[in-house]
């Protein structure tokens, strides 16, 4: 007999009747594998696991503060979420801090109910790429920019070349059907409970939390604590996930060695640090955080 089983035949309420546990598991950042701090399945799948093995699981609750990013990343980890609802018969309550937007917005349909504060961002359904033109800045550099491809359309959107009309056709191809991915996840989690016509809730707008439920986005405002003793009882125990993910023994220190840190490996990863640190905050300014 395991070790709960014998004490719920102890004469003790507390054994006897356990309270209800709720796993907390933070969805916090910027969905993507390459970035250092990005969220992905990768770095998720322990926690996830550990949030639907908890011992007296009543529901998980899903903590999200995301911009979004990866539209992959984004369904990989909804994915594995409702797979474990469904094999444990537990159900999800998404809550949306800061901004679940985009992709973030893609993690909260995992939630069987979707709750944000008045003020949180929500929305973003769409897909955007961005990127950069250097062709004049080369020829005023006097560089000429050589590229061999075997395949006719594998060096789409140079960013050294003038923009060919024709890759933009390619690319928007592709964004459309990665949009309506994210449309048929919508709908098929919030189902009903839309009431805004689809060509203001798809158009990649954004919504305060307030204006969320009016749309059907979300089902109510409220925050994580009081919506959990409210559903579960007041002695409802909330175990929250440790999703950090393991530190360097030893940090990156280029500075401790003077041919180390001109090294081109230790140069590399500084601009690499750089570029990630970069596009992980323009990620964010988007919404104005």
């Amino acid at each position: 007999m395991g070790l709960r089983k014998l004490l719920r035949r102890l004469p003790v309420e507390r054994f006897r009747n356990p309270p209800p546990v709720v796993s907390v598991l933070r969805l916090n950042g910027v969905i993507a594998a390459r970035l250092p701090r990005g969220l992905s399945l990768a770095t998720q799948a322990a926690a996830i696991e550990r949030a639907f093995a908890m011992p007296d699981l009543a529901a998980v609750a899903l903590a999200i503060n995301s911009p979004g990013g990866s539209p992959v990343q984004s369904s990989l980890i909804y994915r594995r979420i409702r797979q474990l609802a469904a094999e444990k018969k537990v159900p999800v309550f998404a809550f949306a801090e800061d901004v679940a937007a985009s992709g973030g917005y893609w993690l909260a349909l995992a939630g069987d109910e979707i709750y944000a504060e008045d003020t949180s961002i929500v929305g973003s359904i769409g897909v955007v790429s961005a990127s950069f033109g250097f062709q004049d800045l080369l020829r005023r550099l006097g560089v000429e920019r050589r590229v061999y491809t075997a395949g006719e359309n594998k060096s789409l959107l140079d960013p050294f070349r003038a923009e060919d009309p024709r890759d933009v056709e390619r690319l928007t191809a592709v964004q459309k059907d990665i949009h309506e991915s994210f449309k048929d996840i919508v709908r098929e989690r919030r189902g009903a409970k839309l009431t805004a016509p689809e060509e203001r809730l798809f158009n990649g707008d954004i919504f305060t939390g307030r204006s969320a439920v009016g749309v059907g986005l979300v089902d109510a405002v409220g925050d994580l604590r009081g919506t959990m003793r409210a559903r579960f009882g007041e002695r409802v125990r909330l175990r929250l996930i440790n999703t950090e993910r393991k530190r360097r023994f030893l940090p990156r220190l280029p500075f401790l060695s003077s041919a180390r840190a001109s090294s081109p490996l230790a140069i590399a990863d500084m601009v690499g640090d750089l570029a990630a640190a970069v596009e992980e905050r323009l990620t964010w300014s988007r919404f104005g955080l």
